[in-house]
């Protein structure tokens, strides 16, 4: 995992968000299954830094 899919994904909800606040339904979905993915790929790299913080 990778800061730039963390920033990648943050990109996606935020156009699926402006979606949704202009009244498509639909992107509100597709804004919280990537709210979803933004929490998976954060807590992969948080998990990173603590594997190499230990391993110094």
């Amino acid at each position: 995992m990778s800061i730039q899919a963390l920033l990648d994904e943050i990109e996606i909800l935020k156009q699926e968000y402006e979606k949704f606040e202009r009244g498509n339904k639909s992107a509100g979905t597709r804004a919280r299954k990537s709210l979803q993915n933004i929490k998976k790929l954060s807590q992969d790299i948080r998990v990173q830094i603590q594997d190499a913080k230990k391993s110094e």
